[in-house]
């Protein structure tokens, strides 16, 4: 009798157990991932992969967004990223030009013509698998590419002719690429994280910076430097990469999930993009912002400079060389 007893209570205590048991194999994964910017087509892309993801896997993975740099700058998000220590991030590939040169290349002038021409490019198979590949050797893989805003300057003062951006220290993403444009039209590039660009701003330690209009409506910078002139001499772009470590680890299904999630958002996003950038004109000038555009002959002068400029940085390296060929044939062919 003693020994049923004590089998039952036994069995009695491992029943007690089991459903602690079940919540600890059901409890999801976490995926933690951030951006620099708020509001904007790039946060809206996270909080699409995570929906995505979090749905495919059925809640097998918990996707946590963080906007507005919390969890440091974009620099910092890559290292963190490459580390494994968060899951994601997303935002301009210009960053990450450290890690490889190539990156910049969205930031060429003269390649695009509208919008919805870049996104049919970012979205062609061929160049988003070549793009969203770049990071692979350097712990990050690519999983989506979304359209940003046209390129516009957002300066101090008015800027009323080509000339008046001579000598003015304006904020640039990280790479060379830009480093060269700003230069070729004698102002002096300075590359800054975006968290430090308002109260430079505010300060005057900065005259002004090149930007897309959601980011700089959705931050406010209107209060501090409230003059754009619409150049559109290209357009910003974003990549969603996650970390190669953390990636590694999942099951071969939940991989399935999170590389089709990347590709799901960033077709979901195109619609919020477009007509984010037009709320952001909207209010701007609502806001007391002014928004101008140079004369034909100086738009034209202005765009031989940057693209001039581009084609030489792109062309200093044959890996450039290559990425940089592809994205004209690709522009080129989605133009038609």
């Amino acid at each position: 009798m003693r020994f049923f007893a004590a089998v039952g209570l036994l069995v009695a205590s491992g029943a007690a157990f089991l459903p602690n048991a079940a919540m600890a194999q059901s409890a999801p994964i976490i995926m933690k991932i951030g951006t620099a910017t708020i509001n904007d087509s790039t946060h809206e892309w996270l909080k699409l992969f995570a929906k995505h993801v979090e749905a495919d896997s059925v809640g097998r993975i918990k996707g946590e967004v963080y906007p507005a740099s919390q969890l440091g700058s974009s620099p910092r998000m890559t290292e963190q990223t490459q580390l494994g220590t968060i899951q994601g991030f997303a935002g301009s590939p210009e960053f990450m030009v450290g890690l490889d040169s190539r990156y910049q290349a969205l930031s060429a002038a003269g390649i695009f013509t509208d919008v919805p021409q870049m996104n049919r490019v970012l979205q062609d198979a061929q160049f988003n698998k070549a793009f969203l590949a770049l990071g692979s050797d350097k712990g990050l893989m690519g999983v989506g590419l979304l359209i940003g805003a046209p390129s516009v300057f957002d300066t101090r003062k008015p800027i009323n002719k080509l000339a008046d951006l001579e000598g003015m220290k304006i904020r640039i993403l990280a790479g060379r690429m830009q480093t060269a444009q700003i230069r070729a039209i004698k102002a002096s590039p300075i590359p800054m994280s975006l968290g430090e660009v308002l109260p430079a701003l505010q300060q005057g330690a900065l005259d002004g910076v090149v930007g897309g209009l959601p980011v700089l409506n959705a931050l406010r910078y209107y209060d501090a430097a409230k003059y754009i002139v619409e150049t559109n001499h290209g357009l910003l772009a974003a990549i969603g990469v996650i970390s190669k470590r953390w990636f590694d680890t999942l099951p071969a299904d939940l991989k399935e999930v999170v590389v089709k999630a990347g590709q799901k958002a960033s077709v979901d996003v195109y619609d919020f993009a477009v007509a984010d950038i037009d709320r952001a004109r909207q209010n701007w000038i609502k806001s007391g912002g002014e928004i101008t555009k140079l004369d034909a002959g100086d738009q034209r002068t202005l765009m031989k400079l940057l693209a001039d400029a581009s084609e030489r940085e792109m062309s200093d390296d044959p890996k450039n060389k290559e990425i940089y060929t592809l994205l004209r044939t690709v522009a080129d062919r989605a133009a038609k």
